[in-house]
């Protein structure tokens, strides 16, 4: 019996768990999943979290309630990958052999990159919303919090979900109206991009965004550190910011056990080959979702995508034929943009966002790079979709291939 053993049971692992349980033929492969956490946490509500749309608890469900019945689950810590012995060493001492593998180890904050931002103001003054602690903190933070200078910042790229500090300062406009203190509030976006966002036009339409709703916003600031005593955060090249309340998105890395197994690159995140989804450097090896170095959003809309292509390359490895399909980075990210409403943007590692309409030409009913309250509802009902759907491996309407029906070529 051959042994295919996925690594990591968020997202992108438990696609790839319900895709091949249905299509692998059991009398030749069996499929174990690997994790040490037995919470499945619904990530893209973390952003809601700190202005009290969801409750922490709407985020969590336990992951076995998204596995195929009889699954095999090892409920471990993972110590190393040792990919010449085909075989992973769990902290217990067990080891799991396997023949062939498939990485989703995600990735992780890591505030400890930027020297005195996880000092004495952590979780006080300072906090991050991508984790569940930080968003639960910031909850309890900004429900009575006053007013001052509200200071979002990006350390660098890449990161998980590459919109979600726009939407974070969208909503926090909102959220302070509401409140009646947004003209108490300074809110300022810090980034060490050159605009509001990665593509150039839709970069142009977020940062008029911003504009429009009286946030300022300061480019190409490379943070080099946090001083915690003067409450500022300090460029490279000694330009200071000023905080009250200092939101961060950290830096973002790979797995520590990706890092503990030497298999990543100074970012530990595993080199990746960005349409076969194979390991440079192990043939069987695959990796999805944040765990890979593509260049592409690590995004759950992506690792959606990806498992489509995988899919079919796993097929064809197991039958000695080399993987053909080639993912073409295509990401499809709802953006809240506040007062009940969204934007949306499609694109792949060649077409970057476009205006028009989506999925269908001159219907939609979703507009691109365009505010609209369908859009909002959007979101809100991926979250019923993520759960429903999506973890299952369910058939989506939505293909892995980005299409250009419906945009504006410009």
């Amino acid at each position: 019996m051959n042994k295919l053993v996925i690594l990591g049971a968020g997202t992108a692992g438990t696609i790839m768990l319900n895709k091949l349980n249905k299509v692998l033929n059991k009398n030749e492969w069996s499929i174990t999943i690997v994790d040490g956490d037995e919470n499945h946490y619904y990530q893209p509500g973390f952003l809601f979290v700190p202005f009290g749309t969801y409750k922490s608890e709407d985020i969590v469900r336990k992951k076995t309630d998204f596995f195929p019945p009889d699954t095999n689950f090892i409920l471990g810590k993972v110590a190393k990958i040792e990919p010449d012995n085909n075989q992973l060493l769990l902290e217990s001492g067990e080891k799991v052999p396997y023949d062939l593998l498939i990485v989703a180890t995600g990735c992780r904050i890591v505030p400890d990159e930027t020297e005195g931002l996880k000092g004495d103001l952590w979780r006080k003054s300072i906090f991050d919303f991508y984790t569940p602690e930080g968003a639960e903190a910031l909850y309890k933070f900004f429900k009575t919090w006053e007013g001052g200078k509200l200071v979002l910042n990006l350390t660098e790229m890449p990161i998980k979900c590459p919109v979600a500090p726009l939407e974070f300062l969208f909503l926090a406009d909102e959220f302070f109206t509401k409140r009646g203190i947004r003209d108490k509030v300074d809110i300022h976006y810090v980034t060490p991009l050159s605009g509001a966002f990665t593509k150039p036009m839709a970069s142009k339409i977020l940062g008029d965004t911003l504009t429009n709703k009286g946030i300022k916003l300061t480019t190409d600031f490379g943070i080099g550190s946090v001083d915690n005593e003067k409450k500022e955060i300090v460029s490279f090249d000694d330009v200071r910011v000023p905080f009250d309340a200092l939101i961060t998105i950290p830096t973002n890395m790979g797995s520590q056990l990706i890092e503990d197994s030497e298999m990543g690159d100074e970012l530990s995140f595993i080199e990746t080959d960005k349409h076969t989804l194979q390991s440079n450097s192990h043939k069987n090896i695959f990796v999805i979702g944040d765990a890979s170095n593509l260049p592409a959003s690590k995004a759950g809309s992506v690792a959606h995508f990806e498992a489509d292509i995988l899919t079919e390359n796993i097929l064809q490895f197991v039958d000695g034929i080399e993987p053909s399909h080639k993912f073409d980075g295509h990401a499809n990210c709802f953006i809240e943009s506040g007062f009940g409403k969204g934007l949306l943007i499609d694109f792949n590692y060649e077409v970057e966002p476009l205006p028009g309409m989506f999925p269908l030409p001159g219907v939609g009913p979703f507009s691109l790079l365009k505010e609209t309250k369908i859009n909002h509802y959007g979101k809100l009902m991926f979250r019923w979709v993520y759960w429903n759907m999506l973890l299952k491996g369910e058939e989506l309407p939505i293909g892995p291939e980005m299409l250009m029906a419906g945009k504006e070529t410009m």
